[in-house]
């Protein structure tokens, strides 16, 4: 009798529980049904006109033509983008609070001990927008034009020369550390709160070089402002023929790329990620984000949410293995 009891109240208790995510599931499926309802807030954390915002304003521009809502973007510059990362963790988890987020976001982790939020627990990836590989460029004003003539005068001119990245931690921070690290030499680093700020210093000579998304870039390496050395992908650019690659410079292995996506705060209903997932997906295959974006080197990307979060996690992985030789910490 005690036994039929606990069967039928073990029963009870699972219908209760199928009842509950019968509920919460068509509450998610009624709340992306007319998602959105009211503008939707971007938040970047880096200055405007730089690379990532540009790219996240294009994206902005196609979100709001698909989804017939405003989508704003607002700027948080600052903290190596941590402010704009500690918004969005923390907002509510309804779609109206998105962040567009670069490669540093996957390597804060390792330099900033307190941060209030976890990559891969406190957002939900939506899709991955673009990857684009670095140009090391060096100010006009500084007499090398190979990577060769960069490390001996570094080794010449010990703590001398500096070099220029678009905040702590960054990809183009950690990109300058590695370069030290293999070419046994020592560099001032110059962390700036965005891209702009970096060109008109590397224009100006005041300061020596800069690994630079090609994004950033290109317009600048076209106009003969800035001087570009070497660039960090595998093999040459066909944007830049001219151009080795680092390995062909004499520094094997210093491989990286940058990349943006979109995110939402852990725990927003699944309908609303593929909802944004399709949006975005839509958005980078048109002619508009194409033309804008592959000129300058740009390699659109727009995968699934599932394909995005994998991508991370890899990303994350490849972070840990490096922090492990290069030491870069902040607080």
């Amino acid at each position: 009798m005690f036994s039929r009891l606990r069967s039928a109240k073990a029963l009870s208790m699972a219908a209760v529980l199928v009842a509950l995510a019968s509920g919460a599931a068509k509450a998610d499926a009624d709340a992306a049904s007319d998602y959105p309802n009211r503008p939707v807030r971007i938040v970047v954390g880096y200055q405007a006109g730089g690379p990532t915002d540009v790219v996240a304003r294009l994206l902005a521009k196609q979100l709001q033509t698909t989804l017939g809502q405003p989508f704003v973007v607002d700027n948080r510059p600052g903290a190596g983008s941590n402010i704009a990362s500690d918004q969005v963790a923390g907002a509510k988890a309804d779609g109206y609070t998105l962040l567009f987020a670069a490669a540093p976001i996957a390597s804060n982790g390792f330099i900033y001990k307190n941060l209030k939020w976890d990559i891969r627990k406190s957002f939900e990836p939506i899709s991955q927008v673009m990857s684009a590989p670095a140009i090391l460029a060096v100010s006009p004003t500084l007499p090398v034009h190979t990577l060769a003539e960069l490390i001996a005068l570094a080794k010449k001119q010990p703590g001398k020369l500096s070099f220029a990245s678009t905040g702590n931690g960054g990809t183009q921070h950690l990109a300058g550390e590695m370069l030290m690290q293999q070419a046994g030499v020592n560099m001032i680093h110059v962390p700036y709160k965005g891209a702009s700020s970096v060109i008109t210093d590397l224009i100006a000579g005041n300061v020596s070089m800069a690994f630079m998304t090609s994004v950033s870039a290109m317009p600048y390496l076209k106009a003969g402002q800035v001087r570009p050395i070497a660039v960090t992908a595998p093999k040459r650019l066909a944007l830049l023929p001219g151009v080795p690659t680092m390995a062909e410079g004499g520094l094997p292995g210093l491989e990286v790329d940058s990349w943006s996506g979109l995110f939402a705060p852990a725990g927003t209903p699944r309908p609303i990620i593929e909802k944004l997932q399709q949006a975005v997906i839509k958005a980078v295959g048109t002619a508009e984000m194409r033309d804008n974006l592959q000129p300058q080197g740009a390699v659109l990307v727009g995968n699934t949410s599932r394909e995005f979060k994998a991508y991370i996690d890899k990303d994350v992985e490849h972070m840990a293995k490096l922090f492990k030789t290069v030491k870069v910490t902040l607080d």
